[in-house]
Formats: C-alpha cells, structure tokens, sequence
C-alpha cells in the first residue's frame, strides 16, 4: 500500500480540528529524522522513511527493544505506529526521553515509517486508550469524559463488580500482573459506577470532573503516591474517592492493540509488540 494512502487514512479517522500536543519541542536530540509537519504540530508521521507499507507494528513506546525487534525481523517497507514518540520511564529525573538514533538510522535504511498518535488517540472512540480498557474490563461505557488538549481522554461507565476487592481483582488480571488500590472511600461501588482515564489521568482535573458526575472510583494507569501527586491523593482522600493503578504501558496497550484491527481493515499484516510495565508508576 502508498505510505500516504494509509497517512491519509489515519488523518481524516483520527487527527481532528482543535486537538493539540507538544512533542516536538522535547525532541530535539532526534530532530535530523523527524518529519517538518511533526516539528510543526507533534502528531502524525514521526519519521517518514517509506514510500510503501507493506506491515504494521504497533506499541505503546519506542523502546530500543521494540526497534530492534522489527530490525531483527528483517522488516523493509513498514510502519511503526505508537502512541507516544518518546519512551517512559518514571525513575529518571525527566520521564519521557527519546528514541534511539543508531536504530533510527536503521530505520531509514530500511525504510520504516513511524506515525503517532497520542491524544487524537486518547480522543474517545472504539480505539481510544480508555475505551479498549473499559472493554477488557467489561465495563460499560455511558459516556466520555476529561477534557485534555482539545481530547475527550476518559470514559464513565458500569461495572457488574459490587465491591472494590472484586474490581481490583479483575483490573489485575485484565493488565497481567499485581495493580495499586488505594481505597479512600467506600468498599461497596455506588450504582457501579466507575471513571477510566487511561495512563496518566490521576491529576486534580480528572477528581474535579468525577466530583461533578458523582463517582467515586478511579481507573488509571500512574497511581504512586509521591510528592508529586501529594495534592491529587489528599483530594480523593478528602472526598472518598478510590484510586486504582495498573501502569502508563499497561493501562494503554489495548489501544495499540485494537490498532492492528485497524490497519488489517486495508489489507495490511499487523502486528503489536508487547512492552514491559514501569510499576514505580503505582
């Protein structure tokens, strides 16, 4: 398939009027491969090294070890698509730091593409990050929610789980490994109502807008309880509002995931590269 055929194609499905993102602006160790619309508006081609696409790899970062991976498959004439341009790492002093340029170089050799999406893929929709987490914890969705850089990044759904044990329980073993509950509120679930915000939704804003829609449990991917999340932590503590955290990878994999199912839409071999989670996020 024409590498600006399946561009044009991401464009009009996902990349809508009044969203926005800054990556460029932190990128500038990588700047000599990344593309002028990216360093323009940081979202969409990444690095356009491809003319044909003939495979799709999805992943949530571009860690060394998911670029190699498409290196050591021989891959030529493909794509890379993730939902951030830079890879995450909470331990470091700066979270997010950037790709790996010997292995960029091998991409342009090799003539693969990388594309992002980050919030026009948070924006709520079948693929967003936090609609595919409520789907894998059969959660149903009754409507979006958590306004973010022009994205409606959160969901607000049922869940047939009663008690906070039995949510948390399935929420680990949805994500494939232990999660973080801190329970500040009540064990029962009210109504079964939850909120799901998707990676990094546990910020005052989100607790602002639960608070208004009368929830009181949280779904999302950073949970750890440090200085820098002091303040949102004392605010659910003071409204009875539980917290759970399963990782920024973990939580947002089932996006990246579902994109597969997108792409096989125009013919295209696809394939999701598994990530490991940072648990410090919990």
């Amino acid at each position: 398939m024409k590498a600006i055929e399946i561009y044009n194609h991401l464009e009009k499905d996902f990349i809508f009027k009044g969203l926005k993102d800054d990556w460029a602006k932190y990128m500038d160790e990588v700047k000599d491969y990344i593309s002028t619309s990216f360093k323009e508006r940081s979202m969409g081609l990444v690095c356009d090294f491809a003319d044909e696409i003939n495979k799709v790899y999805t992943a949530v970062f571009p860690t060394k070890e998911v670029m190699q991976k498409i290196i050591d498959d021989g891959e030529m004439d493909a794509m890379l698509f993730l939902h951030h341009p830079s890879i995450w790492d909470i331990k470091r002093v700066k979270p997010f730091y950037q790709m790996n340029k010997e292995l960029l170089e091998k991409f342009r050799e090799n003539r693969i593409s990388i594309y992002n999406l980050h919030v026009p893929l948070d924006n709520f929709s079948e693929y967003s990050t936090s609609k595919t987490l409520a789907d894998v914890l059969d959660i149903e969705v009754e409507k979006p929610f958590k306004v973010y850089c022009g994205a409606l990044s959160g969901v607000i759904g049922k869940t047939k789980c009663k008690s906070m044990e039995e949510l948390h329980a399935k929420f680990s073993k949805a994500l494939g490994h232990n999660t973080s509950l801190y329970m500040y509120g009540d064990n029962n679930i009210k109504d079964g109502k939850v909120a799901i915000v998707a990676g990094g939704g546990n910020n005052k804003d989100t607790v602002y807008e639960m608070i208004e829609n009368d929830v009181k449990v949280l779904i999302t991917g950073i949970s750890v309880k440090n200085e820098k999340y002091s303040e949102v932590h004392r605010l659910e503590q003071e409204n009875g509002i539980n917290v759970l955290g399963g990782t920024h990878y973990s939580t947002e994999k089932f996006a990246c995931e579902k994109m597969c199912i997108y792409f096989e839409k125009f013919n295209l071999v696809s394939s999701f590269i598994e990530g490991e989670p940072v648990y410090e996020d919990m």
